[in-house]
């Protein structure tokens, strides 16, 4: 699968962030200021396996239209990848 470039730059992003929060523990930062980044590292992470996920659905269902494979099981599969991330 290609990755768009929008979702590199968000994993970027994420790296980021991560570097941030360790360099705050590193300056020890305030417990509830690290909490907090990394709440929203978690989010960032969850938001972007939704639009990985998503991407991957739709370029899956095009392929197996293409070789005329079942769609449910395709839906299914993605649906998995998404609670099995959770």
């Amino acid at each position: 699968m290609q990755y768009d470039a929008k979702v590199t730059a968000r994993v970027r992003k994420i790296e980021g962030q991560l570097r941030g929060i360790l360099r705050m523990m590193d300056e020890e930062k305030d417990c509830k200021d690290v909490i907090t980044q990394l709440s929203a590292v978690r989010s960032a992470v969850d938001r972007t396996i939704g639009v990985i996920v998503t991407d991957n659905l739709v370029d899956c269902i095009s392929k197996e239209e293409a070789a005329n494979l079942d769609k449910n099981a395709i839906i299914k599969q993605a649906v998995d990848l998404l609670v099995k991330s959770r």
